[in-house]
């Protein structure tokens, strides 16, 4: 069976390598071996190259000349696309590519030259001209992608190997660049109805986008799109938009105008999507942004900026932000900018007195708007946060010591009971946004002696909202200043303490003596130097008080030896029983009050002369308690003449008729106004509580440094003082201590300090 197979395939080789065909003389491989050994294949070369037929190469070119022919001028062509291939291949086998690229690209060159006498006519109007251009532009690429795909083999072979030639299809590009669109008129046509084009569609009018971008495409193809187009692209840019922004920025406010030049750069980031090249879009935007910003950024913003802050337009303000971070010095300028109106605004707020009831409050509602436009509308930029915390920082020191006033105050009415318009989270808010305002602030000495007065009145007359809210208030002070700054406010937390659990210890000790008092006796020690300083008052107390203070001297002191009692009036209030007609009542009254009221147990009618006698009450404050008991909301005495205002003569008698729906009521002392005196008072408080300062801070410096210039001890000074002080009371404060011979001058040279140990 093998042998069989054998026989066959060598058969069938034999009839393989013996076939002849083609009519050319051909040298047969043969094979030979002995049985049952490896065969092997011999191939050889033909003699002789066959030849072509004598005419073949100029009918075969005539042939091709005509198929270009057809495709030039959209007829049919005669031939099979396939045979046309085949004659190219052949050709070129024959070393006649040269000639035949040479001859082609001449046939091309001819049509296009004959192309340009299309675009002489004077009577086209642009965008006839441009439709014209553009369907001769397609008719040469088209033709020249057939003619290509005819002589692909001469494109793949002999032009591949000759790198300084172009391609078929480049060869095409480079011919209707040379003889259409570098034609000077040709061009200028063609470039100017483009940018007419262009201009109606920025004005609003509906243009052939495709022709356009085809066209544009056509000078990107052909390498002249940045020479012949961008560059008066940018220049006629450039003109229009200059004038369109000096125009509209007269005519229109300027959150129009911001949403103008958005939209302007959003029309032109379309037309670089939909017909510009993608190199375009750098300059062009640059140049819209120039003229339509960069040129009017200080004008847009001194005509704009107040307004928008003023009425809070978050749309708007982002979009100047994402505007100006576009340009160059953009966003440095708003900052400048918003740097001023934050000063100015906020200066005006601080330094006018009319205001002052409202400044703490219109500080917090100003610093929450600005945090609100720095976070929404400004990207939270640091730099932005930075110079807006600058600005509260310059401004609110402007006027110096009243806003630390004012901002006590405000945390005292916030922390006293009876405030009921927020609930402790909210109170917590509020007192967090505080003392960022707090921190602004230089003179925190001032604030805190203020603060301390407003602390102790809350805390002796029991009118704290919250002892919570007062330990996180006393807590974010000490994180912000130091445990220094919060030790007498803390040692005035612990007095009230103290004094509840002597209270527990004195009731027991009262429990225990042989004649108890019928009145029952508070008392809160209180620390001198951690509480205000209160002007001793003399007044006459019924004997029965006085015995009882005394019995609590010597309670106290048997306690505590060596300490000294100094009873405040001014502090201290009293509940009465009375009874009216309609029943009794009780009445919670302050001391002075309780004064006046004990006299009608003795009498029926009194003048404010007798009063004054026996109570032994000053003048003013006589006259603020007899209005708060004739002239308030309870009024337990009547006053003879009515009136609102206390007169010298003036009669008061008891009110047997009066009448209220509670069993227990409050009269409040009539609060007199902080005097300009009182405040004056505080303030010289806290100036003295600074020489001090000042003076324990050269002496400090001086022994360390010994030997010191008085710039460089100016200097140390600033850099330790935590409050703002001027150069001449630093001066005073180093003659003080010169003549109290804590220092002297150098005898050669006065402006040098030596310490004296």
């Amino acid at each position: 069976m093998a042998e069989d197979t054998r026989q066959d395939k060598r058969a069938s080789f034999s009839a393989l390598t013996e076939h002849n065909t083609n009519g050319m003389a051909r040298s047969s491989a043969v094979a030979s071996s002995k049985s049952g050994a490896s065969k092997k294949l011999v191939i050889k070369n033909f003699k002789d190259r066959p030849k072509l037929a004598e005419n073949y190469t100029e009918d075969t070119w005539l042939k091709l000349r005509d198929a270009v022919g057809a495709i030039q001028n959209s007829t049919s062509i005669k031939y099979n696309l396939e045979e046309l291939y085949q004659a190219v291949e052949n050709l070129c086998s024959y070393k006649v590519s040269p000639t035949l690229y040479k001859q082609l690209r001449q046939v091309c060159e001819d049509h296009v030259q004959a192309q340009i006498k299309q675009f002489r006519e004077e009577s086209l109007d642009n965008l006839s001209f441009l439709k014209r251009m553009n369907r001769c532009w397609q008719d040469h690429c088209r033709q020249t992608i057939m003619i290509r795909s005819i002589f692909l083999f001469l494109d793949r072979t002999y032009v591949l190997q000759n790198s300084l030639l172009p391609s078929i299809w480049d060869t095409g590009l480079e011919l209707f660049r040379t003889h259409i669109v570098s034609d000077s008129g040709v061009q200028k046509r063609t470039v100017d109805g483009i940018l007419e084009q262009i201009e109606l569609e920025r004005n609003g009018e509906t243009v052939d986008r495709s022709l356009i971008r085809s066209l544009l495409g056509m000078l990107s193809d052909l390498q002249v799109y940045k020479d012949s187009f961008e560059e008066r692209f940018l220049i006629e840019t450039n003109r229009l938009y200059a004038a369109e922004g000096q125009r509209l920025m007269q005519q229109r406010d300027v959150p129009e105008y911001l949403h103008h030049v958005a939209r302007r750069l959003e029309e032109e980031n379309d037309r670089i999507m939909s017909y510009l090249d993608q190199s375009t879009q750098k300059p062009l935007i640059s140049c819209v942004e120039k003229q339509l910003l960069g040129e009017h950024m200080t004008a847009m913003l001194q005509k704009g900026l107040s307004t928008m802050l003023d009425g809070n337009r978050v749309t708007e303000l982002c979009l100047l932000y994402q505007l100006f971070s576009k340009v160059k010095g953009g966003l440095p300028t708003l900052l400048q900018f918003w740097r001023d109106y934050i000063k100015s605004f906020g200066g005006e707020i601080v330094c006018t007195p009319e205001k002052d009831k409202d400044m703490v409050q219109d500080l917090l509602d100003f610093k929450d708007k600005m945090d609100n436009v720095a976070q929404n509308c400004f990207a939270r930029n640091e730099g932005f946060i930075n110079a807006m915390k600058e600005a509260f920082e310059t401004f609110i020191n402007k006027r110096p010591n009243k806003p630390a006033e004012l901002i006590a105050k405000y945390v005292d009415s916030k922390l006293r009971a009876g405030n009921k318009e927020a609930t402790e989270e909210e109170l917590e808010r509020i007192l967090d946004k505080i003392m960022i305002i707090f921190r602004f602030i230089h003179g925190k000495d001032v604030f805190e002696a203020f603060y301390k007065k407003d602390l102790a009145k809350r805390l002796l007359v029991g009118k704290s909202a919250s002892v919570d809210a007062e330990k996180s208030m006393l807590s974010k002070l000490k994180h912000e200043c130091g445990a220094a700054f919060t030790s007498k406010l803390e040692g005035m937390f612990k007095d009230m303490e103290l004094s509840k659990d002597i209270m527990i210890q004195f009731k027991q000790h009262m429990q225990n003596q042989s004649e108890p008092s019928n009145i029952e006796l508070t008392v809160n020690i209180l620390t001198m130097g951690y509480w205000p300083s209160y002007i001793p008052m003399e007044v006459h107390l019924p004997p029965e008080m006085v015995k009882l203070q005394e019995v609590f001297k010597l309670f106290y002191l048997g306690k505590h030896s060596g300490r000294k009692l100094q009873w405040q009036p001014t502090l201290g209030h009293a509940v009465l029983k009375a009874e009216f007609k309609e029943g009794k009542k009780e009445l919670q009254v302050s001391l002075f009050q309780t004064l006046v009221l004990l006299m009608f147990n003795e009498g029926e009618e009194f003048s404010v002369d007798e009063i004054r006698t026996a109570t032994g009450i000053e003048e003013g404050e006589l006259r603020r308690t007899l209005q708060s008991l004739a002239c308030g909301k309870a009024r337990v005495l009547n006053k003879n003449p009515r009136g609102k205002d206390v007169e010298d003569g003036d009669r008061f008698n008891f009110n047997n008729d009066f009448k209220h729906k509670l069993f227990r009521i409050k009269i409040n002392q009539i609060q007199m106004k902080e005097t300009v005196e009182e405040q004056v008072s505080t303030t010289e408080r806290v100036f003295q509580d600074r020489q001090y300062q000042i003076d324990a801070a050269v002496v400090r410096i001086m022994k360390m440094r010994k030997t010191l210039s008085h710039n460089l001890l100016v200097s140390e000074l600033y850099n330790q003082l935590k409050f703002p002080v001027k150069p001449g009371d630093l001066k005073k404060r180093i003659e003080s201590l010169i003549d109290r011979d804590y220092m002297e001058r150098d005898k050669e040279t006065p402006n040098q300090y030596h310490y004296v140990a």
